[in-house]
């Protein structure tokens, strides 16, 4: 992991937008627990975990981006040679 990360790792205004994107998953996820509770049929339950999925995906492409943006790109010019199996983790993690 690059520990040579200038701080802040994220802008205010990614944060903030990150954080407001969870809380909206958050409350998606409770839904999706009361639809269960409510015995709503399975297709309505599985149209909203795709849309629960699909936000995650949201959120974990703009978090890999600004990974990219300044944390790999910083290690990269330090010469940190680490940096490559910590980007085939990345990839590997998310080309799923």
């Amino acid at each position: 992991m690059t520990k040579n990360a200038a701080l802040p790792i994220f802008e205010q205004e990614l944060q903030q937008n990150m954080q407001t994107r969870l809380s909206r998953i958050e409350g998606q996820v409770r839904g999706v627990g009361k639809m269960l509770e409510e015995q709503r049929p399975c297709m309505e339950v599985l149209q909203q975990l795709a849309s629960v999925q699909a936000a995650l995906r949201g959120v974990s492409k703009r978090v890999l981006r600004n990974y990219l943006e300044r944390c790999a790109t910083e290690a990269i010019r330090s010469g940190d040679n680490a940096i490559y199996d910590e980007l085939m983790d990345a990839i590997y993690k998310f080309a799923k």
